[in-house]
């Protein structure tokens, strides 16, 4: 499901290339539905380069997506890392990402002789005071504030950002990355990467966006702790915006399910999600709190951001095999990544006639060849576009630092003589 937010149309030729993506979170199936629809967007948007964008920004599973891309490795790339398994760059374990947080549970059970000892003194003192609730506080201490262990995470990203032709320094990139994080102790969100933390390793800026409370713990940086960016807010698009993009590409892969709408296409549903019990509620419940959240913040944007545009997109409300799949289960991820690669195309073609001129604004136009080949798919379009050798990315990471070298320079160059001049003119006044 596509959204557009047009903004006002009155925009210099300099504004153009100033693109922005968004990617919010949703679990790891979440990160494979987007990369289906980020790697339609790259196969079917001419002068869409997703690699050389103005500013990217992630939230949880989306901040693996937009550290990945802001560190060159294109979408082609990691469809081959996560999806296909046959990538040059890196090799994906999925088991590595939900090992048990062993030393997480041995350092809370390291916890109760001293609570014991503690309780049986309270008992002691206050032998008629006792309540259920405070013994069952006591108790949760001991839990851990994590299942699996993330930082398995951080080590399999740092692998892949310390490579030939890659960073994990957010200084060093060359282009704008913001990560969003909660701090746990204040609740509020954070920019990692943004003025005064940027010395933090992008992957712990990742591992720290995508700590959900209860499945990862907390990430501490610095002398503080964080979790999981969607928290405050789903999509944090405005972090491009505060960044000066003009045209941004914002992708949210948890819309809430409508039982109606895939009844009135024909296909089987479920005669109520109360079936499914209490997981189907939950999810139902976070995906609609989330929704409803991001569709109050789009509707501040257009006030707050007027010159600026915004693609917004979406699974159908009606994907009933996304929803009854399970967000943390890696299995079928290159299925939801297919369906993604299809509804993404799907909504082109079909708002074809508004999406044109928009992207007109911005030096970018439709493949419409593409977009109307039928036998296109996801994994048939990666042999179209090759992987790279560790070499080349190297070699391609060094040109880009000559070219951004070479534009400082002649913006410098350009700006000398209206120094001077500027000079002179001070001194003939004085």
């Amino acid at each position: 499901m596509l959204q557009l937010d047009a903004g006002r149309p009155a925009r210099s030729a300099r504004d153009r290339g100033r693109i922005g993506l968004a990617v919010a979170g949703g679990g790891p199936i979440g990160g494979m539905w987007e990369l289906g629809a980020l790697h339609a967007l790259a196969d079917s948007i001419d002068g869409l380069d997703l690699t050389e964008l103005h500013v990217y920004v992630g939230v949880s599973s989306g901040s693996f997506l937009a550290a990945g891309l802001a560190n060159g490795l294109d979408t082609a790339e990691m469809a081959r890392i996560f999806l296909t398994g046959n990538s040059r760059e890196a090799v994906f374990h999925p088991e590595s990402f939900v090992r048990p947080a062993v030393f997480e549970y041995l350092r809370r059970v390291s916890g109760l002789p001293r609570m014991m000892l503690d309780w049986v003194g309270d008992i002691a003192r206050n032998p008629l005071n006792i309540r259920v609730s405070e013994v069952v506080l006591r108790l949760g201490s001991l839990l851990p504030t994590g299942l699996f262990d993330n930082e398995s995470v951080e080590a399999f990203l740092r692998g892949v950002f310390t490579g030939p032709g890659r960073s994990n320094d957010f200084r060093e990139l060359g282009r704008r990355l913001l990560l969003i994080a909660v701090e746990l102790d204040s609740g509020k969100a954070v920019r990692l990467g943004g003025p005064g933390l940027e010395a933090v390793p992008i992957s712990r800026a990742v591992e720290a966006s995508a700590a959900l409370p209860g499945l990862y713990p907390p990430v501490k940086i610095g002398d503080r702790w964080y979790v999981d960016g969607a928290l405050a807010r789903t999509l944090h698009a405005s972090a491009a915006l505060d960044a000066g993009a003009t045209l941004v590409f914002a992708v949210n892969p948890l819309v809430p399910y409508n039982a109606d709408r895939t009844a009135d296409t024909g296909r089987a549903a479920p005669e109520s999600l109360i079936r499914g019990g209490l997981p189907a509620v939950l999810s139902q419940t976070f995906r609609t709190l989330l929704t409803s959240r991001m569709q109050a913040g789009l509707g501040k944007y257009a006030k707050a951001y007027p010159q600026a545009d915004m693609l917004l997109f979406e699974p159908r409300c009606d994907e009933i095999e996304l929803f009854f799949t399970n967000l943390f289960s890696y299995s079928h991820r290159r299925r939801v990544a297919e369906l993604a690669w299809r509804v993404v195309r799907a909504d082109l073609r079909r708002h074809a006639e508004s999406v044109t001129p928009l992207l007109a604004r911005h030096g970018l136009a439709l493949h419409r060849d593409r977009l109307d080949e039928t036998g296109r798919s996801l994994e048939s379009s990666l042999l179209l576009h090759p992987a790279r050798h560790a070499a080349t990315a190297s070699l391609n990471a060094a040109l880009n630092a000559l070219d951004g070298a070479l534009r400082q320079r002649k913006t410098a160059s350009v700006r000398m003589p209206e120094a001077l001049a500027g000079h002179r003119r001070a001194t003939a006044n004085g």
